[in-house]
């Protein structure tokens, strides 16, 4: 079938399945025999914890929508309705998969090893003395059961916490009895509790649910009563907040205000233990207001994330991922002094692979160093305790002019923001929250140093956060330069995040709002006019998305014109390679791997003049058009064909990478007769010990 519309329904594959579908890609990895155990127990948890997210966002988000604009239709040509069934049934699906995996493989497996999830009909009399003297010294005083009649309404239920609705007979000393019972266990209770073995005859990693526990003793809650059933349930509610930002006068206060009800947002989904009786589950569906799709029976534990707990209570090496030591680049272990480094040539580091530690220690220096004016930075995700905003209050102690950007609105990151802001703003740094309606997502630090008559700029950009942990679990790249043209273009953007006036023109960055959409649509242009001459015409994208319609469009185009274009896309893809006479020079992978890529790279052949930009954001509406993202070339060649060679080695893998097909499914490369090649595991080669 030939299209000449290029927004033909028929060319779009849908976001929300596309994402759902690079949960499958994670939970295949639980099957892969060739890593690691616990590593496998490790992407079961992260595929499940996915679709919390998944349900707390995007189908939340789709339930507002249908409620307010019911007409809506997806650039796929689905109604918002016909989204959410098919929503329902790839999760339901892929639910079924993660309780079957857990029970009959992984389970399994780990006793092999002698990690055991002792169920209650297989505790020794040690152990189930230990566990009920655990019961009653502590758990017993803390929980607190509900009886549901007049005087106790249903109590209201926490996003995602753990809960028992329980079955009664007979009468309490009131000569109460409705028949049911909501228990909500307290979210500072361990879910997951490691027996001691000299005093339970236990093997050394044998672990007990506390759900079981709860269930074996939860008569004891009720004195004289007979508990005929006892049920797990969880509950996941709405957690993307609305902040009208043309309604408030602080964001502050808002954010705090919205982020104390987060707990409490409108229900999407009830997970229910599978033994639980229909009519105890109809009870709940109509408590919370939910049809039958949303309702999902777990075999197991209704909350699998928490079984992650066992990857740091297992002290076994050889059940994990080897263990590595990040590199340092010798411009920084052959000279301590930063800014001379710099100076000298523009830096890149790849992260994991190269360590985090250089950027730390860049800001520290400049916190100390006499000759350093001022220092300005976007937050975005950082953690609690950051070193790197230790340096930045060290610095504004220090009496250095530091202006911070905080993200008040990274999603599930907010409550830290908060904490963060506070502490900077006590130690006298200037702290904004970006600007009214955008997020600002941009990551780059820019430090003004008086170097003789002259200011210079020193720059760090990047594609990621600084956060120092998932520095160790997230691939990105961070550029360091002292390049005029490029730190003038950043001290522009600081000016508009802080203060008030028109678009900047920049030099050589791409910005959005303004710039960004435009640029890549021009560079897309530029390679198709090529292809149409006749010359060498080739795109590379790396992102984590692909979204945006007037961008797929171009590659569309592009790839009509001739243009062969790779992409490498972790998560959602709603361009559909392979079509015939439109895509048919479009070939898109993913990867998933030990380290969650996180890059984002658009490379432009320029008639064999390679352009190389790296970025923060990637193709999405909410990146190009809501967002303040910064996108920033490279321009020294070495470092550039640097990036290329690493893209060859993605587009080499033949182990991890997940080729897209036009249908929309995924299938697994396969080495065949070639030598296995996984381009992390070759990254881990070259750069760590």
């Amino acid at each position: 079938m030939e299209f000449t519309d290029l927004n033909s329904p028929e060319l779009y594959l849908n976001r929300e399945l596309s994402l759902l579908e690079f949960n499958v890609r994670v939970l295949a990895q639980t099957l892969d025999e060739k890593l690691p155990l616990l590593e496998r127990l490790n992407y079961l948890c992260i595929s499940s914890s996915n679709l919390d997210e998944f349900y707390e966002v995007r189908v939340a988000s789709l339930l507002q929508m249908a409620e307010m604009e019911p007409n809506i239709v997806s650039t796929d040509g689905l109604s918002i309705n016909e989204q959410l069934d098919r929503i329902s049934a790839k999760a339901h699906q892929l639910v079924a998969e993660q309780y079957r995996i857990l029970n009959q493989i992984l389970i399994p497996a780990l006793e092999t090893e002698n990690i055991r999830f002792l169920r209650r009909d297989r505790w020794n009399a040690g152990q189930k003395n230990w566990l009920e003297k655990y019961f009653n010294d502590e758990l017993l005083p803390i929980l607190t059961p509900v009886g549901l009649d007049s005087a106790h309404p249903f109590p209201r239920i926490l996003n995602k916490s753990l809960n028992f609705i329980i079955s009664l007979t007979g009468k309490d000393a009131f000569g109460r009895n409705s028949g049911r019972a909501i228990l909500q266990a307290p979210r500072a209770l361990p879910r997951i509790i490691q027996l001691p073995p000299s005093e339970t005859e236990s093997g050394p990693h044998d672990f007990v649910f506390l759900s079981s526990i709860i269930h074996a003793f939860i008569n004891d809650l009720f004195n004289g009563m007979m508990v005929k059933g006892c049920y797990q349930f969880r509950v996941t509610r709405n957690s993307d907040f609305f902040v009208d930002d043309d309604a408030i006068d602080d964001l502050l206060l808002a954010v705090e205000g919205e982020l104390a009800m987060r707990n409490y947002g409108d229900e999407v989904r009830l997970e229910i233990d599978a033994n639980c009786p229909e009519e105890t589950a109809n009870f709940l569906l109509a408590r919370f207001d939910l049809t039958p799709d949303r309702l999902f029976m777990s075999n197991g534990p209704v909350n699998l994330s928490r079984a992650q707990a066992i990857y740091n209570l297992v002290d076994r090496p050889e059940l994990k991922f080897p263990a590595f030591k990040s590199s340092t680049p010798s411009v920084f272990s052959r000279n301590k002094d930063f800014f001379a480094s710099i100076r000298k040539q523009d830096i890149l580091l790849h992260h994991p692979y190269e360590s985090f530690t250089p950027v730390v220690d860049f800001i520290r220096q400049a916190a100390v160093d006499p000759d350093v004016i001022a220092i300005k930075q976007t937050l975005y995700r950082t953690g609690v305790n950051s070193p790197v905003v230790a340096a930045l209050i060290k610095a504004a102690r220090a009496g250095k002019e530091v202006t911070v950007v905080i993200e008040l609105r990274a999603r599930f990151d907010e409550k830290d923001n908060i904490g963060l802001a506070a502490k900077l703003q006590e130690a006298a740094a200037h702290v904004v929250y970006g600007v009214v309606g955008y997020k600002t997502h941009a990551k780059m630090c820019l430090i003004l140093r008086k170097e003789g008559n002259m200011l210079r700029n020193y720059v760090h950009l990047s594609t990621g956060n600084y956060h120092p942990r998932t520095a160790r679990l997230y691939t990105d790249y961070a550029l360091f330069s002292s390049e005029k043209d490029l730190g003038d273009d950043v001290r522009r953007v600081f000016m508009q995040l802080t203060s008030l006036g028109k678009v900047s023109k920049l030099n050589k960055l791409l910005q959005s709002p303004f710039t960004l959409h435009h640029g890549l649509l021009k560079m897309i242009e530029r390679e198709i006019e090529n292809a149409k001459k006749g010359k060498p015409a080739k795109i590379i994208i790396k992102v984590n998305a692909v979204v945006e319609e007037l961008a797929i469009q171009a590659l569309y185009r592009a790839s009509q014109a001739g243009v062969e274009i790779k992409m490498i896309i972790r998560g959602i893809c709603c361009l559909r390679p392979g079509i015939p006479g439109i895509s048919d020079n479009i070939e898109v992978r993913s990867i998933v791997g030990r380290f969650l890529e996180h890059t984002r790279i658009y490379a432009f052949m320029n008639g064999g003049d390679w352009t190389v930009y790296a970025s923060s954001a990637d193709l999405m509406n909410r990146n190009m058009f809501r967002r303040v993202e910064i996108c920033f070339p490279i321009t020294d060649k070495k470092i550039a064909e640097r990036i290329l060679g690493d893209l060859a080695g993605y587009l080499k893998d033949n182990s991890q990478a997940w080729l897209l097909h036009s249908d929309g499914q995924y299938l697994q490369a396969q080495p065949g007769d070639r030598p296995v090649y996984q381009v992390q595991a070759e990254l881990l080669k070259s750069f760590c010990q």
